[in-house]
């Protein structure tokens, strides 16, 4: 081919290859500006794989005691009772010891008969417990039968959203979402987005069967960093849950996700199987990523707080996200129904999620990568404030700091910061290595417990001053 020709070809190739596509890493955020709740393209990526596996935070206790072990008796002998005596006194004690261990094995025999058993005694304490719904025998059930029982155990959500349209004019639109059963007497599971707006306007929300049996439900509490709500209905005789165990859920494993996808009260069920464990999913860019396993059943706008059920009709998470990414099908997340039931007992019977860490600071987040390379300092959590009285100002965090360690997790940002403190517990004692004065200190910090109502870890952000506290060179 001579030259003309080969530059002639070259020219065709060149059009008809089209260009690589730019590599991009994709994350999934939520969007809500009208009214609905689902995932918008976000500009950075919003979720990773998690590199740890969820600690378990059980807080149950076996249902069975060991006494402690009781001194023999010295046996003393009198020498004034009669032989025959003393032997009557041997089968008179013998009786009455067969009638106590009769008495204590009917006992027994008719907790076992009746499905009695000790834990009802902690009911008060954790009226969400694995035994509260009866599952279906895996091998013989089919997909229909674990619909059948969904569809008396998961609820429509509705609420009022009012706003105001181009015109001026003041409008209202129904966001509508799932929720599920989890007590016999009217307790109820979903997101928090479902009813964030009912929540913080006051507003009414309706819980609706399927038989079309509608109650006012009142909010019990919410967990907003991990996306979760619990509700209450004046009712009694429902159908709960059967509730799993998420931490023994594999990749692979079949699952059915129940809702009323697209706000409309249809219960549909789609079928999938679990596609990866610990994700960690952003869902709101204010609130850090929550862990949660990923799974390929179809779920749609109205899914949000549905059930996720495996084969034996348990409930293993909370369906709470879905992709919305152009040319992406099948991406659904769901957060572990042990998490979720951890914090709905707190909830209920405290009003707040207990233990979790408090630190009590405000950090500047103008102090970037870019800010520290031009002072010469480290990156890391530049310290604003220090809140009086917390286990910061205790261990001697002081403002201008700069934070750049807790225990093993390395501090660049005010975003690593707050996720790191979601690592502790209340009472937990942690070295922190923070940059003050050309120098690098260690502290020894023993978290406080986040105050109720707050959903606060204590890790403020503040960029809209014009300097920061002085004590630090960044002014």
């Amino acid at each position: 081919m001579d030259e003309n020709n080969r530059s002639v070809q070259e020219k065709i190739d060149a059009a008809e290859t089209p260009e690589s596509p730019v590599s991009s890493e994709t994350g999934f955020t939520f969007g809500s500006s009208d009214g609905e709740y689902r995932f918008v393209r976000p500009e950075a990526r919003l979720y990773e794989d998690a590199e740890y596996v969820p600690q378990s935070e059980s807080t149950e206790f076996p249902n069975y005691y060991v006494p402690s072990e009781k001194k023999p008796k010295e046996q003393k002998d009198d020498g004034a009772k009669p032989p025959k005596r003393r032997l009557g006194l041997k089968i008179a004690c013998l009786c009455l010891v067969c009638a106590l261990l009769g008495g204590i094995a009917g006992a027994a025999a008719g907790r076992l008969m009746y499905g009695q058993d000790d834990s009802n005694d902690a009911a008060a304490d954790t009226p969400i417990i694995r035994s509260t719904g009866t599952p279906i025998n895996s091998s013989t059930s089919t997909a229909n039968d674990i619909y059948t029982l969904a569809c008396s155990q998961t609820v429509g959500i509705k609420t009022e959203v009012t706003y105001t349209n181009m015109f001026g004019q003041t409008s209202s639109t129904a966001v509508s979402g799932t929720g599920f059963v989890v007590t016999t007497d009217g307790y109820i599971m979903t997101n928090y987005h479902v009813i964030e707006y009912a929540y913080e306007s006051n507003r009414t929300v309706s819980v609706i069967f399927k038989d079309g049996t509608q109650y006012d439900a009142s909010i019990v509490g919410v967990e907003a960093e991990n996306d979760v709500a619990v509700l209450k209905i004046d009712a009694t005789g429902l159908t709960p849950v059967a509730v799993g165990d998420s931490d023994d859920i594999l990749v692979g494993d079949t699952v059915y996700a129940v809702g009323n996808p697209l706000g409309e009260l249809d219960f549909s069920m789609t079928t999938g199987s679990i596609s990866a464990l610990d994700r960690s999913i952003t869902v709101d860019s204010d609130q850090p990523a929550i862990n949660m396993f990923q799974f390929d059943a179809a779920v749609n706008s109205g899914n949000s707080g549905g059930p996720v059920y495996n084969t034996s009709g348990e409930v293993i998470g909370i369906v709470t996200a879905k992709s919305s990414e152009n040319n992406v099908e099948g991406i659904g997340f769901a957060i572990p129904i042990n998490d979720a039931v951890n914090i709905a007992n707190d909830l209920i019977t405290k009003g707040y999620v207990t233990g979790k860490a408090y630190l009590g600071v405000t950090v500047d987040t103008r102090y970037t990568s870019v800010y520290a390379d031009y002072y010469g300092m480290p990156e890391g959590a530049y310290i604003f404030y220090v809140e009086p009285g917390t286990c910061a100002e205790k261990a001697g965090i002081s403002s201008g700091d700069i934070i750049t360690k807790i225990g093993d997790y390395d501090i660049r940002s005010y975003s690593d910061l707050s996720s790191a403190i979601r690592e502790f517990h209340a009472g937990d004692t942690v070295k922190f290595v923070v940059y003050r004065a050309n120098d690098y200190i260690e502290l020894s910090v023993t978290f406080d417990e986040s105050k109720p109502n707050t959903g606060s870890n204590g890790v403020n952000e503040s960029g809209l001053s014009s300097h920061p506290q002085s004590g630090g060179r960044f002014n």
